[in-house]
């Protein structure tokens, strides 16, 4: 008698305001270690987002086609309640010095505290990618920079039309 194999889904929560080049190559590398990785947009209603959560949403959307076993969503509240509503056994977090680590780390064990069957999976990223965030890109195109090296097409063309 064959057993179902239970399927290993992973969450990549964050903020992706707007979604990265860098964010896209941890999510390509996710995708080959997990049977489906759900990109989860965080709607946090308390902080002030350059791009509304539909736009992220769609925005990313556009970015991941070419991912197979990736989707996207958005929540609003704590990661590892939407990661049991979706039934995920992991998190991935992308890491790029090690100032970001700390953060993580204490992120992660708050995290294990409140749910010890969800894991984090911390993965570093390409050294081209270490510089660039969500932050930096914001500031840039608040400047008119081109930001094509750091993001998408799909972004790129967002922001082209919002000037």
């Amino acid at each position: 008698m064959e057993t179902k194999k239970e399927e290993k889904i992973a969450i990549y929560p964050g903020s992706f305001d707007p979604v990265t080049k860098g964010h896209i190559d941890i999510l390509e590398r996710a995708s080959k270690m997990f049977d489906k990785v759900i990109i989860a947009v965080l709607k946090n209603s308390r902080k002030k987002s350059f791009l509304p959560v539909a736009d992220r949403v769609e925005l990313i959307d556009k970015s991941i086609k070419h991912i197979e076993n990736a989707e996207v969503d958005f929540f609003d509240g704590l990661t590892v309640e939407y990661a049991k509503k979706r039934n995920a056994k992991f998190l991935i977090r992308g890491l790029r010095a090690v100032s970001d680590f700390e953060y993580e780390m204490q992120l992660s064990q708050a995290n294990m505290s409140i749910a010890p069957e969800i894991g984090t999976v911390f993965l570093i990223t390409k050294p081209k990618y270490n510089f660039i965030s969500s932050g930096i890109v914001k500031e840039l195109a608040s400047y008119g920079e081109d930001v094509s090296k750091f993001v998408p097409d799909s972004v790129v063309e967002y922001l082209k039309k919002a000037k």
